[in-house]
């Protein structure tokens, strides 16, 4: 039960950061804004977490996570409810980076929470738990969203998915006990390099850099592609549910797969798959097929993610754990902020093929480095 309450809790953040993501993107097109436009709102998701997730899992390293969680479900939802009451591109502005700072408040103390509640014999296991939570808010969030915005236009699935973080807050609320925390040890902090000094953690951060671009083109591109081909929110939901469902079914079989077959070995056949699928994408235009293909992604990206998060966790010095998943955080964030801006960039000037077929090299020589990793 403990276990399930702190997945639920990441759950309702979460669903709420994936279904603005996707009602920002679509919105903003219902206003007019251009795909560069787009690009630059899904950018500022990521632009303050860049500059601020080390610092921020240094403050939840000495604080313990039970405030930031309630500091970023609270601006989660108050950042959802703007778009609602002044409906236009400069308030999305706003929004955007305001949602994509509180969830990663709440992102990285629930990564240490989950950390500190495993042990080294498990912690693989328990983080593909915490990713199972983010497979089933990726599967519904898309719905939700896409539903929320035939039902009551995109200003109200804004409204509506505030209400997630709102429920998460009043469970937090009414708990008396903490949160698990890591083991307080007086770690000196010696700065970010120091930590990027050892192998082990350069590596996975690399690995993990890599699966993220992937997963960020594709939350920034389906969107996009889905408009560009004439289908309607509901069915862009729909494909973008089908990779959020291969990620929850992979990760159901991870729970036991992890415990087998070796991290690297893993992670290398996850980026394969998902190059793969990444080749084909731009030439495809039917439902049926887009699915196929998202669902092919979501197994190879959503295989990858619970092993790289164990991986970290087991190569941080302790009493820096948080600061290490900020430096994750804020790799994951540079990429979020960039991608979208030259993807949208690109596509807009030569078409999606180009975006598509970089992606898609990039994992299948991110393959070749796991397994060289392997190898070693």
């Amino acid at each position: 039960m403990e276990i399930a309450y702190f997945i639920l809790l990441n759950v309702l953040g979460h669903l709420c950061f994936v279904g603005s993501r996707m009602t920002t993107t679509l919105f903003a097109l219902e206003l007019g804004a251009s795909e560069v436009t787009v690009g630059v709102l899904l950018a500022l998701f990521a632009v303050l977490p860049m500059f601020l997730s080390v610092s921020a899992g240094r403050l939840i390293d000495r604080l313990g996570p039970r405030r930031p969680v309630m500091l970023g479900l609270a601006v989660l939802a108050c950042a959802a409810t703007l778009p609602f009451f002044f409906p236009s591109v400069a308030t999305l502005y706003i929004s955007s980076p305001l949602l994509g700072t509180s969830f990663m408040f709440l992102h990285i103390a629930m990564n240490s929470v989950f950390g500190a509640y495993s042990t080294p014999e498990n912690r693989a296991v328990v983080f593909s738990w915490l990713s199972l939570g983010f497979s089933i808010s990726n599967s519904i969030g898309p719905l939700v969203a896409g539903y929320a915005i035939e039902g009551f236009g995109h200003a109200g699935a804004m409204l509506a998915l505030a209400v997630f973080p709102v429920i998460a807050l009043v469970m937090l609320a009414r708990r008396k006990r903490p949160l698990p925390r890591p083991e307080r040890v007086r770690a000196r902090s010696t700065g970010v390099l120091d930590l990027l000094r050892l192998p082990a953690l350069r590596h996975t951060l690399l690995a993990s850099v890599m699966l993220n671009m992937a997963w960020d083109v594709y939350g920034f591109l389906m969107p996009l592609y889905g408009h560009r081909i004439g289908l309607t929110a509901v069915t862009i939901g729909i494909v973008m549910s089908t990779f959020a469902l291969a990620t929850f079914t992979v990760r159901a079989i991870l729970t036991q797969l992890v415990r087998h077959v070796r991290h690297w070995v893993l992670i290398g056949s996850a980026m394969a798959l998902a190059g793969g699928a990444y080749l084909l994408f731009p030439f495809v235009a039917s439902v049926p097929l887009l699915i196929a293909l998202s669902f092919m992604l979501g197994l190879g990206l959503g295989a990858s993610q619970p092993v790289i998060m164990a991986l970290l966790y087991e190569a941080s010095p302790h009493g820096r754990q948080g600061e290490a998943v900020g430096i994750r955080t804020t790799m994951l964030n540079i990429s979020q902020t960039f991608i979208p801006l030259a993807s949208g960039a690109i596509s807009a000037a030569l078409g999606m093929v180009p975006v598509f077929g970089l992606i898609s090299l990039l994992l299948l020589g991110g393959a070749w480095f796991a397994k060289s990793r392997n190898r070693s």
